[in-house]
């Protein structure tokens, strides 16, 4: 709590460095040949038009769980270090240049953490993702939101930072 304010906890996990910052020790952290495949299939899937061809290119060779009739919009850019902790469901649209973040290079040290899209998820273009979140099942995320807190399924947020503009009931099965 700071402030009478309580802030959100993301699911991550802190390892401490020492020395230069952690992004300067980022090699001791991830293989750089990982880097370079994922950096060079991460580059083909953003100008990739094609949609089942960019889900097969990031399931095959990052390891990324992406549902069924999810489409990733032109330009965007999931984590290039640890892609494999994206998880996104069926029939969800990742607007044009959101980023998908699983890790956090800081200078004492460096988080990891899983991203968790629901089910008929929708993310607005310009979108960051930050990393430990959960984005319930059809949840809006708007343009240029900064995500770094949970989203509550249903919920539409907005801004930077984000906020929860409506929340919505589900309707049950």
């Amino acid at each position: 709590m700071k402030g009478g304010i309580i802030l959100p906890v993301r699911r991550t996990t802190k390892y401490p460095v020492r020395g230069s910052n952690s992004l300067w020790q980022l090699y001791r952290t991830v293989s750089f040949w990982k880097v370079l495949k994922n950096v060079i299939i991460i580059q083909i899937g953003r100008y990739t038009p094609f949609l089942p061809l960019k889900r097969w290119l990031y399931r095959t060779f990052l390891g990324m769980n992406i549902g069924e009739q999810t489409a990733l919009a032109f330009m965007v850019m999931p984590d290039i270090l640890f892609p494999e902790k994206i998880y996104i469901g069926r029939n969800c649209v990742i607007g044009y240049n959101t980023t998908i973040l699983a890790h956090e290079y800081l200078v004492n040290e460096y988080r990891l953490g899983d991203v968790v899209i629901g089910d008929e998820v929708m993310i607005g273009a310009n979108s960051t993702i930050l990393p430990g979140v959960v984005i319930g099942d059809r949840a809006v995320v708007a343009a240029g939101t900064v995500v770094h807190q949970d989203v509550p399924p249903g919920a539409m947020v907005a801004g930077c930072p984000m906020r929860i503009v409506r929340r919505s009931e589900l309707p049950s099965d």
